[in-house]
Order: C-alpha cells, then sequence, then structure tokens
C-alpha cells in the first residue's frame, strides 16, 4: 500500500469517525432527554397534574435535543478552531520544547540530523521538532492539518533511552503518519472527543454552581431549595450522562487508530530497512514498562485527550482491551520480526545524558546503565575526544542532499518504474560522491545557514538572483531595501556559493530551510513571498525555474500553507484541461523541441482523461499554478495517476533533465505529495 492508498484509507476512516460520532450523539441526546423527563416529572411538574407524557410542555424534547446538540456542536467547533494552527498547537497544548535548528546541543542535534534524513528519504520538507523535556518515558507523536504544517515531537526519554538506530526508527514511524493522511484525522478526532465530553463537563459545571448556591446561603426553603435541587440533579444526571460521551470517544479512538499503529510500524520498517530500529524501541518500551511501569506514560494533563497521537499508549490503564488506542506491544514486535521476541531494559543511556547536559531521571528501581555516568560537565570535557569519534556521523549532521542521489549512478531510471516509485519512500542513503569535496562543502555551509531564521530567506531570495550584472545588482538592491545592506551582501554570497553546484542541487535547500522559514509570524511569511514576487519581476519576465521556486514558497508559506484541502474532484478527467497543462509544461522543459512526444508519453498514463497538448507559446504560468490549485483538491487515488503521467513524460526515452525533476518537485509540493526518490537524485547529479 502507497502513500495515495494510504490517503484513501484515512478519508474512509473519516467517514467511519462521523458515522461513530453521529451514534454517540444520538445516545446522548436521547439518554439527557430521558433524564429530562424523570427530572421534569419528579421536580418541577405543577402539582396536581397528571404524571403523563402529555403533561409536559410543548416542544419539550425539541428543545432539549436543541441544546445538547448546540452543546456538542459548539465544543467541537471551539475545539477544532484552537486547533487551527495545525501542529505547533498541539506541540504548545503538551508544554513542548521547539528545538532550534541551529542548536549546538549534541542530543538535540542527533534528532535534528535523524528528522532531517527521514524528511529527505521521504520527499518532503523538514517538518518542526519538539521535544518534551518533562517526560522521561518513550514516545512520540506527529501532528498537522498537512505535511505543509507537519510537526514531529518526542519525549526526552525518547532521546536518552534509545540508540540512533531506533531513534530513526521511531522518527520514521511518525513519518509515515505525516504521509499517510494520520495526523489531519487525528486532529478532527480530537475535537469530535471534545464535543462528546462537553455534556460531561456541563454536568460538572451545575454540580460546582449548586454546591457554591448551598455554600452561600445558610439554609434553604421553598421554591429556592427546590431549584438547587433541581440544579444539583440535573448536574448529577449530565455528569453520568456525559460518559456516554466517553465511552464512545474510547470506542472511537480504538477504532480509528489501532490499525494505523500496526501501519506505521511497517512503514517505519520500509523508511529504514531497519527492523530493529522501531522493533528494538518498542522492546525498550516493554522492558522500561516491566522495570518501572514507565514505558509511553505521559503525565501531561492533555494525555488522555491526545492519547490516540502518540507512539505508545499515553495512558497505561487503557493499554489492553476493547478501548485501547494502540496494538499490545507483544503483537506489534511480533508482526515487526514474525515472531516474539523478549524486551529489552531501557536505562537512560549516560553518554546521552551527557551530550544534552542532563541528570538521570529520579526512578526508583531502574536498571543501571551498563555506561559509568560522569556528570555532566565533566563529561563534556572529558570524553569529548570519544564523542566526537562515536559520533561524528550525528553530530556534524548529514548532507541536505543525503539520500538522492543513491539510486542515480549511471542515468535515470526507466520511466515505468519511476512512475511506480511515486508515494514510496527510499532509504536513507550515504553522502553524495556525485558532488566533489568543495562541492560537498558548499551544500554543508548552506544547509547550516539554512536552519537559521534571517539566512534562511537570504537563502530563498539568492535563489532568484540571477546571473546577468546589472540583473543582480538590481535585485541586490531590492533585498538591501527591505532588509539593509548587509543582508544584500549575504545573500550575493549565497547567490555566489549556490552556483558552484549542480542547478538541480540547490532548490532542495528549500526543504532544509521550511522550519526556520515556518517559524516566521504571518506578517514576515508575507514579506518573503512579496519580496520574492518582485525579484522575478525584475527583469520583466517569470522563467521557469522562478516558477517552481516560487510555487513552492507559497505552497509552504503562503496564507493557506496550513489549510486543510478539500477534496472536491474524483478523477484527473474532471480537471483534464488543468492536466493537460500541468503535463505540457513538463514535456516544454523535458523536451523544448518535441514536446509532444512527451507529452504523448504521459498522456498515454491518463486514460479516460480527455487531455489536449498545450503548445509551448500558449502555457501561461499564472494558469498553470491556478491549475496546480485545482488539482489538489483531487482525491487521495486519483493524484498518483496524475503524478506518474508527469513522471512517464519527464523521463520519456529514459533520460531527463534537472529542470524536468524540478519541475516534478514543484508540482509534488504543489500537491501535498512525497517526492520520488529516482526525481531527486536526478536533480543533483544533473
Amino acid at each position: 500500500m502507497d502513500f495515495f492508498e494510504h490517503q484513501e484509507v484515512a478519508r474512509r476512516s473519516t467517514r467511519r469517525l462521523v458515522v461513530l460520532f453521529s451514534i454517540a450523539v444520538i445516545a446522548i441526546v436521547i439518554a439527557v432527554n430521558l433524564a429530562a423527563t424523570a427530572l421534569y416529572l419528579g421536580f418541577l411538574m405543577p402539582a396536581g397534574t397528571a404524571r403523563a407524557a402529555a403533561a409536559l410542555p410543548t416542544g419539550f424534547y425539541f428543545v432539549n435535543t436543541l441544546i445538547v446538540l448546540g452543546l456538542i456542536g459548539s465544543g467541537t467547533l471551539y475545539k477544532m478552531s484552537s486547533l487551527s494552527a495545525g501542529g505547533a498547537a498541539i506541540a504548545n497544548l503538551v508544554d513542548a520544547r521547539e528545538v532550534d535548528m541551529t542548536t549546538r546541543d549534541l542530543l538535540d542535534r542527533r534528532l535534528i540530523n535523524v528528522v532531517e534524513e527521514m524528511a529527505i528519504a521521504s520527499g518532503v520538507a523538514v517538518p518542526r521538532v519538539y521535544v518534551m523535556d518533562n517526560e522521561t518515558a518513550i514516545n512520540a507523536f506527529a501532528a498537522g492539518h498537512s505535511i505543509n504544517d507537519a510537526v514531529i515531537a518526542v519525549t526526552r526519554g525518547t532521546l536518552t533511552r534509545l540508540s540512533r538506530d531506533e531513534l530513526q526508527g521511531v522518527i520514521a514511524h511518525e513519518f509515515s503518519h505525516v504521509l499517510n493522511g494520520d495526523m489531519r484525522l487525528n486532529l478532527r478526532l480530537i475535537g469530535v472527543l471534545h464535543g462528546l465530553l462537553i455534556v460531561a463537563l456541563a454536568g460538572r459545571l451545575l454540580l460546582e454552581l449548586s454546591g457554591r448556591s448551598r455554600g452561600g446561603s445558610s439554609s434553604s426553603s421553598g421554591r429556592s431549595g427546590n431549584a438547587l435541587a433541581v440544579l444539583f440533579f440535573a448536574g448529577v444526571a449530565l455528569w453520568i450522562l456525559g460518559y456516554i460521551g466517553v465511552f464512545f470517544g474510547r470506542l472511537i479512538k480504538a477504532a480509528v487508530s489501532r490499525q494505523r499503529e500496526f501501519l506505521a510500524d511497517a512503514s517505519a520498517v520500509q523508511f529504514t530497512r531497519n527492523p530493529d530500529g522501531i522493533g528494538g524501541a518498542l522492546r525498550k518500551i516493554g522492558g522500561l514498562t516491566e522495570a518501572t511501569g514507565l514505558g509511553t506514560r505521559i503525565d501531561h494533563p492533555q494525555a488522555e485527550a491526545l492519547s490516540h497521537l502518540f507512539l505508545g499508549a499515553a495512558r497505561p490503564s487503557f493499554v489492553r482491551g476493547l478501548f485501547a488506542t494502540h496494538p499490545s506491544l507483544e503483537e506489534r514486535v511480533q508482526r515487526i520480526y514474525g515472531r516474539k521476541h523478549a524486551f529489552l531494559p531501557a536505562p537512560e543511556n549516560a553518554l546521552a545524558l551527557s551530550m544534552g547536559g542532563l541528570e538521570p531521571a529520579p526512578e526508583m528501581e531502574r536498571p543501571r546503565s551498563p555506561i559509568e555516568f560522569v556528570p555532566a560537565g565533566d563529561a563534556r570535557r572529558g570524553a569529548s575526544a570519544a564523542t566526537a569519534s562515536t559520533n561524528a556521523s550525528t553530530v556534524s549532521g548529514l548532507s541536505p542532499l543525503a539520500g538522492l542521489v543513491a539510486t542515480a549512478a549511471a542515468g535515470a531510471a526507466a520511466p515505468v518504474a519511476v512512475a511506480a516509485s511515486v508515494g514510496t519512500v527510499a532509504p536513507p542513503a550515504q553522502r553524495d560522491f556525485a558532488l566533489d569535496q568543495s562541492q560537498r562543502a558548499t551544500v554543508d555551509t548552506l544547509r547550516h545557514a539554512a536552519t537559521d531564521a534571517i539566512h534562511a530567506q537570504l537563502i530563498g531570495f539568492a535563489l532568484l538572483v540571477g546571473k546577468d550584472h546589472a540583473l543582480r545588482a538590481q535585485q541586490c538592491q531590492l533585498i538591501a531595501d527591505a532588509y539593509g545592506g548587509d543582508a544584500s551582501q549575504i545573500a550575493d554570497r549565497y547567490h555566489s556559493l549556490m552556483h558552484q553546484l549542480p542547478p538541480g542541487a540547490r532548490l532542495p535547500l528549500l526543504d532544509v530551510a521550511m522550519p526556520a522559514l515556518r517559524k516566521l509570524p504571518d506578517q514576515v511569511r508575507q514579506r518573503v513571498l512579496k519580496l520574492a514576487h518582485l525579484l522575478i519581476a525584475a527583469d520583466g519576465r517569470v522563467s521557469v525555474n522562478e516558477f517552481l521556486l516560487f510555487t513552492i514558497l507559497k505552497r509552504r508559506l503562503g496564507p493557506d500553507a496550513g489549510r486543510v484541502v478539500p477534496v472536491r474532484y474524483r478523477t484527473v478527467g474532471e480537471r483534464a484541461q488543468d492536466a493537460a497543462l500541468v503535463l505540457s509544461l513538463v514535456a516544454a522543459v523535458r523536451l523544448p523541441h518535441r514536446p509532444e512526444h512527451s507529452f504523448n508519453a504521459g498522456a498515454l498514463l491518463l486514460p479516460g482523461a480527455d487531455v489536449q497538448f498545450v503548445g509551448i507559446d500558449a502555457i501561461k504560468l499564472d494558469e498553470v499554478s491556478a491549475a496546480l490549485d485545482h488539482l489538489n483538491q483531487l482525491a487521495p487515488l486519483a493524484k498518483p495517476q496524475l503524478i506518474k503521467a508527469a513522471t512517464a513524460a519527464a523521463f520519456v526515452d529514459s533520460e531527463t533533465n534537472w529542470l524536468a525533476a524540478s519541475t516534478l518537485r514543484m508540482i509534488c509540493a504543489a500537491l501535498d505529495a512525497p517526492l520520488p526518490p529516482q526525481v531527486a537524485a536526478v536533480e543533483v547529479v544533473s
């Protein structure tokens, strides 16, 4: 099952969520109406009135139902609105600390490196990274509305108790949730569960009000005493009946989340090609649970509401049975290895603690680390040489282009093979030996700069600066007017460094810059996009390369970047004209002298869609941009057909060029889809 099939499964799960939510709402409405009837007949009905259903006021059930639906609906909408900021809102909800991408902390640096590796392996922009410093258990989660606003968060215990391979397995598991559409479903689930709990919260509020009223009055009699009794019993009834919502909420979480954890575990093995990564992490979770009861437990007050997001059960009391949000550890481990495996001890590793300057977490009866613990200050001095040699690959970081070129040694892959890879993920490979030593050093310099918010902006501008001396001077002046003369000189320097690299190796730098750029306030993001537009318009024309870059920037930084994209079209045929325009652009950059040949190779993969070739002179880039916005509203299973067609056009005759590969990168970014690994490889070596 590939990326797009998982997306479709997520949509079906959403429909199941709607059905279960509807059943829960109906059950709550019926129960509240029954309780309201009993309460009215017992306390509020005028004396002497016959105790019959006919004695109920007109519209009694209608008003009750309206109130209940209003409470549930408003609770759901309020919670969804509070999470509209996407993944960052969830991370802030659990008091997680965002990791600075320029951090010198070795433990955080190792985490950033692993996340970057997985991002490149999956062909998406690097997400923002958070750490839950107060949680010593082993756990993690991914959250966001789409791959454009995704965040990944891990606990302190994940960093200090797991090896690098195991950490990579956990991050790969979370990237599976990013790619498979689980994040959007999980955010909706949080809103739905809050709506179901709102009746219980209303009951608690009534109980508090009745308690305060009783406490504020020394004596109650007559009508006032009766009113207090009604308030009290109404609160008790709503509080009890609200747990119908709790029941269905846990049932919904179990129904939606459990099977998806198996899929994410399998994807983690696929991404890393190492079952001991996620497998070892799960075995250590089991060992930690047996030794201390800690396991994946999250002590934060929001843990229950967010339990379905995590790698493992945040509340151990609900680990097993019908209401378990996660499968048992034994079953997950057995599925990974094909047989049972014993759990492993999971003490905090002294070397990891020293890397982060941390002290051991207080634990009762915890196993001792096989590595003797040295206080953080001494460890940094005394073990610096060992750390430098043992963690050279983790501390210095990988090239942002690592893993992209392993499959592109001799030439481009055949169109069918490349098209078939769309929606799959290749494991991270070795550093890019297609670049010489000087170019690799340049990539490392630019990658490091891209992790800083200011320099990330300047790198984006440097990508738009032209070669022509007069144009370059004009564009640098625009940067100076907006950011100052020093910034203009730095951008010009980055421009010179970038032109030491192959053309296709430049655009991927944006993926590394994204965490820093996404942290910018909305107003600053708009300023970035505005200046980028001015740089493009400086020479009075828009090149294809400029269009590709701006499209990616707009999709990831624009006002719609973190919003949910609705599905409006089931097949490519419904947007045949848009598909033809995009396919024609790919053909034009692949074979400018014979674009029809390239176009036809792609059109063959769009049966049922009446796509007509658009001549080079008739292609207007603003129309291509609008077409991509429409095509992003395709159903998940329709998108791969389009991407495979575009890939076939770009790889016609088993060859391609960097511009065609970069065009595919832009298309995938515009469609919120991962990039085929072979395509990324071609960008580097072209």
